[in-house]
């Protein structure tokens, strides 16, 4: 859990200290990739990592993510600008890519299937501690101390964390290759997963940000991408032990969780990323207010995802998820019907149905396909998902950024002819100026408030239809998820149940 609060508290921690770190070190046209840099990689090294794990157990990668994160704090610290910042960005997401994955599986190691949505759950509410705690922290430590601090605070966590786990933290024994042999790493194939991933994910941030979608840079990148991908699954297909084998997508189980949990991060752009924005220019909620309505979805999430297992015992573990996914979809399409200008605790409470919902539906799939895979295969599977809910979110951010951008375009195009003269030109502009209204009519200040509602409304509609895409997902998916059983790490595996 340790181990887990470092990757959780490192992006909410950080985002309130981004003006003073701008004005320290300057570099204000490329500082989101403080965020983007550290995105791409964990993401791109979440199935490297899972594969590994399988390969030399968790505990080597466990503590390899954790050095490197901290070597990464270290250097972030001490970065001169803002260019060598996002470089040791780059650093700390290398490790934090071993600790989100390494960490899910290393629950399913220890626990039993009963006892495992009680530690997921706890593994989930450090994720929540994270998003109510981190920002407070970032902006104290930013205004009372140094944004440095931000970096540094890791260091003395990490050290707890690592001397818990080389003390307390023993494998099952693994079982030995014969005389001679050795552990076999598909290094090309995970070197064609880095440009792969790469490319696409820097294609994906970056366009209609830095470049137009249909510019050169954006349609280089994603040729380069396909090029990639192509090698990639040409490599992979003639490794001896590949990065991303073949039955991750062959077992119905675990190719449609991964394409309902890619239809999650998509979802997920709505409220992390459009719900602070509504709450500010529309209903005029300062920063922290604002982050509190969204922070009540990472409080219910938990519980929820608690007692999940007293439904998916019930109802199994593919309707409960299917359970969960609907109510959310129907959450999403109740964000729109709220009305104008509304309350604070209307979208709160939308949130904390949200939460609620998305309790049911991720943890069960999660549990349900460490539960199908033995201990040899539990690293790659755990991180195959992890990593298609990150490519989605990244993907999600692009299309709903597109849509965002598309709905507010033709709002302003169409506004009045009285206050169309001077009206802000994108969706930051628009927010920035409501943020600070004098210079507005009052007529121009009322039809950029409800642009903005309409703009997230079509995002959440966007949201919705997500949800949808990922119960059509999980109809692919067995009925009744397979139960593998073996003897713990020794490598020999028992049969398959239903349950």
């Amino acid at each position: 859990m340790l181990g887990m609060a470092l990757a959780a508290l490192d992006s909410t921690v950080l985002a309130t200290a981004v003006p003073q770190i701008v004005g320290d070190l300057g570099g204000f046209a490329v500082f989101s990739w403080l965020f983007s840099g550290y995105l791409l990689a964990v993401t791109v090294t979440l199935p490297v990592y899972g594969k590994l794990s399988d390969t030399f157990g968790r505990k080597p990668i466990l503590i390899t993510g954790i050095v490197l994160f901290l070597v990464g704090s270290l250097a972030c610290a001490g970065a001169w600008d803002m260019a060598s910042l996002i470089a040791f960005r780059v650093v700390q997401g290398l490790g934090g890519g071993a600790l989100q994955g390494t960490v899910q599986t290393i629950a399913a190691d220890l626990y039993p299937l009963k006892e495992r949505p009680r530690i997921q759950a706890r593994l989930s509410s450090v994720w929540a501690t994270s998003a109510v705690a981190g920002p407070a922290l970032g902006g104290l430590l930013a205004a009372y101390a140094d944004w440095r601090w931000i970096f540094l605070v890791n260091l003395p966590v990490g050290a707890v964390a690592l001397w818990l786990i080389g003390r307390h933290f023993t494998e099952p024994q693994r079982s030995r290759p014969g005389p001679g042999a050795r552990p076999r790493v598909d290094w090309p194939g995970a070197l064609a997963i880095f440009a792969c991933g790469g490319l696409l994910l820097t294609a994906l941030v970056q366009g209609g940000v830095a470049w137009a979608w249909l510019s050169t840079p954006s349609l280089l990148l994603f040729a380069g991408s396909a090029g990639c991908a192509a090698v990639t699954v040409l490599i992979e297909r003639r490794a001896a032990e590949p990065i991303i084998p073949g039955w991750v997508w062959r077992r119905r189980t675990i190719s449609a969780v991964n394409l309902a949990l890619g239809a999650l991060g998509l979802l997920m752009v709505a409220p992390t990323v459009f719900l602070p924005t509504y709450a500010q220019s529309v209903l005029g909620l300062s920063p922290t207010a604002a982050g509190f309505v969204l922070s009540v979805m990472v409080l219910s999430w938990p519980v929820s995802a608690a007692l999940s297992s007293h439904v998916y015992n019930r109802l199994g573990i593919r309707r409960c998820a299917m359970l969960g996914i609907g109510a959310a979809g129907l959450v999403l399409l109740a964000f729109p019907l709220l009305p104008y200008p509304g309350a604070a605790w209307q979208p709160a409470l939308i949130m904390l149905a949200l939460g609620a919902a998305l309790g049911l539906f991720q943890l069960p799939l999660i549990i349900g396909v460490q539960s199908s895979v033995g201990y040899r295969e539990r690293g790659t599977a755990t991180a195959s998902i992890l990593f298609c809910r990150q490519v989605g979110q990244s993907l999600g951010a692009a299309l709903f950024g597109a849509l965002a951008n598309a709905t507010l375009n033709d709002r302003l195009a169409h506004a009045p002819s009285g206050i169309s003269t001077g009206l802000p030109g994108d969706l930051d502009a628009v927010s920035r100026a409501l943020e600070h209204p004098d210079g507005l009519t009052p007529q121009a200040t009322d039809y950029l408030r409800r642009a903005v509602d309409t703009t997230v409304d079509h995002v959440y509609l966007g949201a919705a239809a997500a949800a949808a895409l990922a119960l059509l997902a999980l109809l692919l998916a067995p009925r009744h998820f397979p139960v593998h059983t073996d003897t713990g790490g020794t490598g020999e595996e028992g049969g398959q149940a239903d349950a």
